[in-house]
């Protein structure tokens, strides 16, 4: 059977007809060639390096290989049928010390990624920041020096004068609270800081770079489509308990409105001002509501928090009930929450959302090819077809929805979990680099080409 046009498919769907279906990766967690080309360190080439920074000890120094192999990864890609591929340039190969001397081998290979997306039909969306902060200026302090955000924007000017006739869609930056809260705040990432102090010095510089970073693009791209990416998670107290509540009111405010309420609606929620007002100056909350076009969702599902003082701020992360177990996936789903963040989104900032990752790590299904070669990732196709429908269900009541990017293209390095969960259409064979159209990756074909209707 052809594929029927994709207006026909969204129709059918309940979406609009200009209705976008991509895939993601990131820079550091796809691309490898960690040392090739002039490419400088970053922070999270330096944890890899520390004794229990990442689980199982590994490293991205190869990761997918897609530096190499971005080609074949467009191909597949094309095969798949999506129109377009969300990454991120990686602020360490372009300037390798993070400002100063640009590495034009750097600037060459996205070059060449870029105009075989093209070829290939695939709008390029291009991310300036996920996490890979250039090691050099984490030495002078990183996000918690406020010259950040300079050295920010003179990457996103770089960027966007080389990239900005070609790429038209532009994120300033990839899921903002994680980077920062465990980054700064929680041992979970690079740089590896516990310190109130520190982690909102780096919440609000972050926001400035933000705001700079929007008006570069808007200066330096014609026509530009530009937002930010945000991971929102409703959060709940563990066990529905009273002495968890006011943690989970806490860190909802870390975790989901420290960026998204300055940059859309001009301030820090109430509960971090006397944390934040001694780094705010005037002229910045300004600076950093800047007007964007569309907002980015990253979502999984809901956080659980529960009182944990031997933390930073006095919170951890607790368990979901087992009750919510999915009998095909494994593991507790939501995609009622999903709906839910989808209506939130639209009610709170009321801007246009993109659905920029989503997707399915583990489960009861197996990740890995049989004796006939294929991957029977039952368990993912089942998440998938939960979340598809509970996104259409929230356009139905009002979701101003126009694309779902799944996360992700390639199974790849998973920060401080390495090498464990696999997120892929394609299954990589770490050591060959093999790829293999996973059973998911099929679903995902026909549910962009129409042949099923999201079952």
């Amino acid at each position: 059977m052809p594929p029927k046009k994709p207006e026909t498919v969204a129709k059918a769907l309940g979406l609009r007809p200009d209705f976008l279906w991509g895939v993601s990766t990131s820079a550091f967690q796809v691309e490898g060639a960690t040392k090739e080309d002039g490419r400088g360190p970053s922070i999270w080439d330096t944890r890899c390096r520390l004794e229990g920074g990442v689980w199982g000890g590994v490293n991205a120094d190869t990761a997918c290989d897609h530096y190499h192999r971005w080609p074949e990864d467009i191909a597949l890609m094309k095969e798949i049928g999506v129109s377009a591929y969300r990454f991120s340039l990686a602020w360490p190969r372009l300037l390798p010390r993070g400002r100063g001397a640009v590495n034009p081998a750097g600037l060459d290979f996205y070059d060449r990624l870029i105009d075989g997306l093209l070829e290939a039909g695939i709008q390029p969306w291009a991310c300036l920041y996920h996490w890979d902060l250039p090691q050099a200026l984490d030495d002078l302090g990183g996000w918690t020096n406020r010259d950040s955000a300079g050295w920010f924007a003179d990457f996103a000017v770089l960027a966007a004068k080389r990239y900005g006739d070609r790429v038209k869609h532009w994120a300033t930056f990839n899921e903002f609270s994680v980077f920062t809260l465990f980054g700064y705040a929680i041992d979970w990432a690079a740089p590896g800081v516990t310190d109130k102090s520190a982690h909102m010095r780096a919440v609000h510089h972050v926001n400035l770079a933000h705001g700079a970073g929007v008006d570069i693009l808007r200066d330096h791209v014609p026509g530009a489509s530009i937002g930010a990416i945000h991971n929102r998670q409703i959060v709940r107290p563990e066990g529905g308990l009273e002495e968890n509540k006011a943690a989970a009111e806490l860190l909802n405010a870390h975790w989901n409105l420290v960026f998204a309420d300055p940059q859309h609606l001009g301030h820090y929620p109430a509960i971090v001002l006397d944390q934040m007002e001694p780094h705010v100056k005037a002229g910045d909350m300004a600076a950093i509501c800047r007007p964007t076009d569309w907002i980015g969702l990253n979502h999984y599902g809901p956080i659980y928090a529960k009182v944990n003082p031997d933390l930073t701020w006095g919170y951890g992360w607790g368990e979901p009930p087992q009750s919510a177990n999915h009998p095909e996936v494994g593991w507790p789903i939501f995609p009622e929450v999903f709906k839910e963040e989808l209506l939130e989104l639209t009610r709170r900032y009321k801007m246009p959302i993109y659905v920029t990752e989503n997707g399915c790590g583990g489960g009861a299904g197996s990740d890995e090819p049989d004796e006939t070669g294929e991957v029977k990732d039952t368990h993912r196709i089942a998440y998938f077809r939960e979340y598809t429908k509970a996104m259409r269900d929230a356009v139905a009541e009002g979701a101003d929805l126009r694309g779902y990017f799944v996360w992700s293209l390639l199974d790849c390095f998973e920060w401080g979990s390495g090498y464990g969960p696999r997120f892929g259409l394609l299954h990589v064979d770490f050591p060959t680099g093999k790829r293999t159209l996973k059973n998911s990756g099929k679903w995902y074909r026909g549910l962009i080409t129409g042949q099923h209707g999201g079952e």
